[in-house]
């Protein structure tokens, strides 16, 4: 596995409080064998980057908050390991939580932790190569 920077990539609805944010965030940590890791990027929809819970959790973190253009997504509908028919209707990707964390690593970013979910919150992880 690389050792470049962890990316967590997140959708929420409008209102997701940031608390419900940081929970799924450090749930999909201990999973991934993570528990604890530093975050320094949080990716999103553009239309979600401004929600007060995103920027709220993002602040808690330290992290960078990148938003994600719709448009880009859809090149990364191949890497995404898991798919909602849902999501797909929407947005044109199958999870864009595990979308937002390939975009917003970069070129040659992985994905390392698949898309998990608590309650209203969808959230992956991708590693950047540097």
């Amino acid at each position: 596995m690389s050792t470049g920077r962890l990316v967590a990539g997140i959708g929420i609805r409008p209102g997701t409080e940031a608390a419900d944010i940081l929970a799924c965030l450090d749930e999909a940590l201990a999973i991934a064998g993570l528990a604890g890791a530093a975050t320094p990027r949080f990716a999103t929809l553009a239309s979600r980057a401004a929600e007060a819970g995103m920027v709220a959790a993002a602040a808690a973190r330290s992290a960078e908050l990148v938003a994600v253009p719709d448009e880009a997504l859809k090149g990364f509908e191949a890497a995404c390991a898991t798919r909602s028919t849902r999501i797909a209707a929407l947005y044109g990707v199958g999870s864009v939580a595990e979308a937002a964390a390939l975009a917003a690593a970069g070129p040659g970013g992985e994905l390392v932790q698949p898309r998990i979910a608590t309650g209203r919150v969808p959230c992956a992880l991708a590693r950047t190569t540097t």
